[in-house]
């Protein structure tokens, strides 16, 4: 066993607290990774609340990078020092979807979030929340649930690509295809909203709208690539369709998981345009349409899991766009802060402020 520090929530609504936990060392295909950084996602807060359902106690967290400090039995990828990114979602590369191309849909991708990674001080057992439990001092995963980094890359804006950069540059390259010249509308401006944001300006999109009720985001959409910021109103698809030739948008991506952005994101888009559900959201909250409007605009909506990326094969390429100046990961940090401040960093995001609380571990 090794001991590491870790930010536990022991009841679903409760507060997060900081506790020594004792890690099960690394068993045949797993290693054992001292994290550098973890960013705070809003899945995060959705697994606090209750809203997303997962076995308690448990170490949340899954935005993660660090080094690996131990391997297990029959590891040959990864040797000690080695630079990684968690991945949330492990493809098991076996199954029916992973070997049509589709790893992000992988049905054995949460196996590990079912099963004890740890002991609590009083022996009882302590869970991987998402299966990487990243919201500690060190974990233990699959080697499937990492993605070797290079060298040249900073780990605690590495971090990032384990969640909002793949998901939202994913659903932008890989879920929506976007072409150049087309227009795109983004509903939520955190990191996953502001990455999409980014990732349509790489495509060459002509015209980026940014919404969010949060004005203070708006001069950092507009760096990232925005072409406009709006706030929300009740006019809002009218206000977009007269800024893409009356039409609406070719593409929106919907990044808040809200049956009502949801909606908005339809409006918003033109006939026979596609509107991409990025966020998650409860499944209480339910979204309707009428049966004329589905085959009149002849839209598209499609969900989309983890960006729909074979996160392998992406986190390389959306380095090249980082190494050409292109993909801009530091203004993607809104504060920086230790594990012990998560519950103001979910309290920052839950009043919609800043982008990315990254936790910085010495």
């Amino acid at each position: 066993m090794t001991a590491a520090q870790a930010a536990v929530l022991r009841e679903t609504g409760g507060d997060l607290r900081v506790e020594d936990i004792e890690l099960a060392d690394p068993g045949p295909g797993q290693v054992r990774v001292r994290l550098a950084a973890t960013g705070v996602c809003h899945s995060d807060l959705s697994l606090a609340t209750g809203v997303l359902a997962h076995p308690m106690p448990v170490v949340l967290g899954h935005e993660g990078a660090g080094r690996v400090v131990a391997v297990g039995e029959g590891v040959e990828r990864y040797r000690v020092g080695d630079p990684v990114v968690l991945n949330w979602t492990p493809p098991c590369r076996e199954c029916w979807f992973c070997t049509r191309g589709e790893p992000y849909l992988c049905p054995h991708a949460d196996a590990a979030r079912d099963n004890p990674h740890g002991k609590l001080a009083d022996s009882s057992p302590v869970y991987p929340g998402l299966g990487t439990a990243a919201f500690a001092t060190e974990t233990v995963v699959g080697v499937n649930s990492c993605i070797p980094l290079p060298d040249d890359v900073p780990l605690d804006q590495a971090a990032l690509l384990g969640c909002a950069v793949l998901t939202g540059a994913g659903a932008v390259f890989e879920a929506a295809r976007v072409r150049a010249g087309e227009s795109v509308v983004v509903f939520g401006l955190g990191g996953i909203g502001l990455c999409a944001v980014q990732a349509a300006r790489i495509a060459g999109a002509e015209q980026i709208i940014a919404v969010d009720p949060s004005t203070e985001k708006f001069d950092l959409a507009r760096r990232l690539g925005a072409t406009e910021a709006l706030e929300p109103s009740a006019d809002l698809a009218k206000r977009i369709r007269r800024l893409t030739g009356g039409r609406g948008a070719d593409h929106a991506f919907e990044c808040v998981g809200r049956a009502e952005t949801i909606r908005g994101a339809w409006s918003a888009t033109r006939r026979g345009g596609q509107a991409t559900v990025v966020g998650l959201g409860s499944a209480s909250d339910q979204l309707t349409f009428n049966a004329l409007e589905v085959g009149f605009f002849a839209r598209t909506l499609r969900g989309c899991m983890y960006g729909s990326t074979d996160a392998d094969l992406a986190v390389p390429q959306l380095l090249e766009h980082y190494r050409r100046g292109e993909l801009d990961l530091d203004s993607l940090v809104s504060q920086r802060i230790s594990l012990g401040d998560i519950g103001a960093a979910f309290a920052e995001m839950k009043a919609g402020h800043g982008a990315r609380s990254l936790i910085v571990f010495d």
